[in-house]
């Protein structure tokens, strides 16, 4: 059973995974009172992201069941503590993957909270009071307010859920190499899943070439013509690859299955570099000489620190930015993990919590 405190006496309505089946169901869970820095969020919509899958299942080894997936939550916040900042009730709120840090250490003074060392996340973790975290396949969730973002007006809630996710961890490598508001470069996005369209919409957007490298010679009609991508690559065509040699600036490699990246370096330009978000279940084979003759940068990254995640969500309500998604209710939540295990989803799964209750 997850630890709680006596402060938990909240009665919410949620959907767990109890062992490693990864067979969701219902469940009914307490969570603490809202407390001076905390708010009370209704939940709208929670986004299918694969790392609920792999906790899930356990394929990590480290799940503490039952657990209740879910780090891409939008809602609308009913109660705020007396110490709070810059929320106040009704207003809409998102919230990622962090539940808390300590505060104090270099990276959260830098705004790097996701790279402390007692970071915890928004499920599966444990929280400064001793609890286990539960995350956003529930009716509720209460928050720290500085793990809560502001979500634009104009974004439709259900499709900005993904971008607590998927949106931040490919929005902080293309800021962290000046990508933002840099002169036009050539980028490359491998990968168009999940996390790989997204980063073809914010590529466009800041006004870059973008080339799709991907081994599905049948996602270039939708790269091209969907998202916008200015040219496609069949990393398995002997011919492309060739023909791509050291022409991009920059690479984004969203994918999350064992490969070899020595290919995928050849198409970098001398004193390129190569961000890898993707998180591979198997060993990444790294070949020397691709390093050595390219003078390339192989680098990783994880979500982004809470002060970019908002700026991440204020340029999606510029750029208009929002997931591809499709939506399903809680019942169809083990359908949409088997389709998730399969690839079959354009390109995100949302979980309508609110039902009837929500027109946002």
């Amino acid at each position: 059973m997850a630890q709680t405190t006596p402060n938990h006496t909240q009665t919410v309505s949620g959907w767990a995974a109890q062992d490693t089946s990864g067979h969701i169901s219902p469940y009914t869970f307490k969570r603490r009172e809202n407390g001076d820095t905390d708010v009370t969020i209704d939940i709208l919509y929670c986004g299918v992201c694969h790392t609920d899958l792999h906790q899930a299942k356990n394929d990590w080894g480290i799940t503490m069941y039952p657990i209740v997936p879910g780090h891409e939550i939008t809602g609308i916040i009913r109660k705020v503590g007396k110490k709070v900042e810059g929320f106040k009730v009704g207003d809409r709120a998102g919230i990622g993957c962090l539940a808390a840090s300590c505060l104090d250490c270099e990276f959260c003074r830098s705004s790097q909270e996701n790279y402390c060392d007692k970071m915890q996340f928004t499920y599966n973790g444990v929280f400064w009071d001793g609890s286990i975290t539960y995350g956003g396949y529930s009716n509720v969730i209460v928050s720290d307010y500085r793990y809560v973002v502001h979500v634009p007006e104009n974004l439709p809630m259900d499709a900005a859920a993904p971008l607590l996710c998927a949106g931040i961890t490919v929005f902080t490598p293309l800021k962290d190499h000046n990508l933002i508001e840099s002169p036009r470069k050539k980028i490359g996005v491998v990968g168009l899943g999940g996390l790989g369209h997204v980063a073809v919409k914010f590529g466009k957007a800041f006004g870059h070439h973008v080339t799709v490298i991907s081994t599905s010679p049948s996602k270039e009609k939708e790269a091209r013509e969907r998202l916008g991508a200015d040219d496609f690559i069949v990393s398995t065509n002997p011919t492309h690859m060739q023909a791509g040699r050291r022409t991009l600036d920059f690479i984004l490699n969203t994918v999350s299955a064992g490969h070899s990246l020595g290919p995928i370096l050849g198409l970098l330009k001398v004193n390129g570099t190569m961000v890898i978000v993707g998180a591979p279940g198997s060993l990444l084979e790294l070949p020397a000489f691709s390093l050595i003759f390219g003078k390339s940068t192989v680098k990783g990254g994880i979500i982004g620190g809470m002060k970019e995640t908002q700026e991440m969500m204020d340029l999606c309500g510029k750029h208009n930015i929002t997931c591809d998604i499709e939506v399903v209710k809680p019942d169809n939540i083990n359908k949409a993990f088997q389709r998730l295990a399969a690839n079959d989803v354009k390109y995100r799964f949302v979980i309508d919590i609110a039902g009837s209750r929500s027109s946002l």
